[in-house]
């Protein structure tokens, strides 16, 4: 069965999935949705005893119906090796009740490889599939994860430069240290002087610029995108609940059908939208809980059908979740509105004009199997804290604000069903923000310092992603305003 892509918008129709992979975002500024959401063809008791590799082919075939079986199996293969450091890709941990899976094994320790590892595998099979000319621009925005995870894996890839804008003073230490200490000749790293919105805006203007791209393709250039808005990195994010569902069938936790919950800490959208997709695939899932830090515009959007970005952005310390404007929130507005592609291009054009939109009555019945929570910074900490003092478990600040939400959750529905955590960042990657919220304070100014005390509290080793900066020299220092993003992307291609 061949599925096509279309854009939320409308501009463009039939597309291939290797031809939407290199464009990452429609040219109407949409975003490419496939024409039908594919049924898994094997059982779940079928999947149980498989790899996560093979799980990965079973459901990305689905998807990318235009990519040959060996050439999907080759991107699979060259992703998922012994750059992870366990075996298994995602381990599935249960602590409290719950079953956190854990995301973070890759290169740069954060739920981000998991889609970034096969990305560029994806991009070049796809370049070669549609005679691609041009030397390939990925142009990307990070609240902290996806940059460092981009560059890790388009780094020195033939072909291809990367670059990438975060917010100066909206990532965790680390975060920063990874990307501006990261090799390739072909990466470039800017801070911006504002938020991740402006800087995922910035990004977005740039890609919709027909003057900019006629002028990069004269200069034998073109962009693609490596955030969550290009289908390449939606499709591999599928595979982990269809994976963890399997796993969870294999260690016989549950019965063939069982419906199980999934709690996923939620910024720009992707990662939850995929385990929706998940289900509507057939994997037996009831409830997706998205869970919000106080930057809470999802939980007010579930909560009342209004998404609204005219409020304060705060700072908090899950930073990958401080985000207002949550892209791939689109995706789902498709979906719920029947895939009217009009429709969808009115309300974001409501968001862009107004600042929000309203779903109507059927569109909001379509989104009944999500339901929002939202933690604070101080319920984040206290279920830091709880989930160590009960069992020893030490979970990262994004994570923690999904245990939180979680214990809500129980205590407000009873609701006891069998529920699977999506453990998004090493708790390395927070280290400070995880100490103080397990020994309430943390007097030392240096990060690895940090590090070092919070490996004595968990047992657990140091990442190698982490002990490699401790020596690493920074090799990017540029940073600009939003209004300059153009100038500055003109400076690092040198046009």
């Amino acid at each position: 069965m061949k599925i096509s892509y279309e854009s939320t918008r409308g501009g463009e129709h039939n597309v291939t999935a290797s031809q939407a992979i290199l464009k990452g975002l429609a040219c109407d500024g949409g975003l490419f949705m496939p024409d039908q959401i594919p049924m898994l063809d094997v059982t779940m008791k079928e999947l149980a005893g498989k790899t996560y590799q093979e799980t990965a082919y079973e459901v990305m075939k689905l998807f990318l119906t235009d990519f040959t079986e060996e050439e999907l199996k080759a991107c699979i293969a060259g992703a998922y090796d012994s750059k992870f450091d366990t075996e298994t890709i995602v381990p599935l941990v249960k602590a409290e009740g719950a079953y956190y899976l854990e995301l973070f094994h890759g290169n740069t320790i954060a739920f981000k490889d998991m889609a970034l590892s096969i990305l560029p595998y994806l991009m070049t099979t796809a370049a070669r599939k549609n005679q691609v000319d041009k030397e390939i621009v990925i142009l990307t925005a990070t609240s902290g994860d996806t940059g460092k995870a981009a560059m890790a894996g388009f780094a020195d890839v033939p072909g291809t430069r990367i670059i990438v804008f975060y917010p100066k003073d909206g990532v965790s230490e680390i975060q920063k240290l990874q990307m501006v200490t990261q090799k390739g000749d072909n990466t470039a790293v800017v801070a911006l002087h504002s938020n991740f919105d402006d800087a995922q805006t910035g990004v977005k203007q740039l890609f919709a610029d027909k003057g900019f791209e006629k002028e990069l393709a004269e200069k034998g250039f073109q962009f693609s995108s490596a955030n969550s808005i290009n289908i390449g990195r939606l499709v591999p994010q599928v595979v982990y609940y269809v994976y963890a569902y399997a796993k969870l069938l294999n260690n016989e936790e549950i019965a063939d059908g069982e419906k199980i919950n999934i709690t996923v800490p939620t910024g720009n959208f992707g990662n939850i939208l995929a385990a929706y997709l998940a289900k509507q695939m057939g994997v037996p899932i009831d409830r997706l809980i998205c869970a919000s830090n106080d930057n809470k515009v999802l939980y007010d959007f579930f909560s009342t059908g209004v998404y609204d970005k005219k409020r304060e952005f705060l700072l908090t310390i899950s930073p990958s979740m401080d985000i207002l404007i949550s892209s791939n929130l689109e995706r789902l507005i498709y979906l719920s509105t029947g895939c009217d592609a009009g429709k969808t291009a009115g309300l974001m054009e409501d968001l862009t004009g107004k600042g929000e939109y309203k779903a109507d009555e059927d569109m909001r019945q379509r989104m009944t199997d999500f339901l929002g929570g939202f933690a604070t910074q101080d319920e984040d900490k206290a279920a830091i804290r709880k989930l160590y003092e009960n069992t020893g478990y030490v979970v990262d600040t994004h994570t923690g604000v999904a245990a939180a939400v979680y214990e809500k959750y129980r205590k407000e529905t009873g609701d006891r069903a069998k529920t699977v955590i999506a453990s998004t960042a090493s708790p390395y990657k927070f280290s400070r923000s995880v100490v103080e919220a397990i020994e309430g304070t943390c007097m030392s100014q240096d990060e690895f310092e940090v590090i070092d005390r919070l490996r004595r509290i968990s047992g657990v080793d140091i990442p190698r992603a982490v002990e490699e900066i401790r020596t690493a020299p920074v090799r990017h220092t540029r940073e600009c305003d939003a209004s300059d993003m153009k100038k500055t992307v003109k400076e690092i291609l040198g046009l």
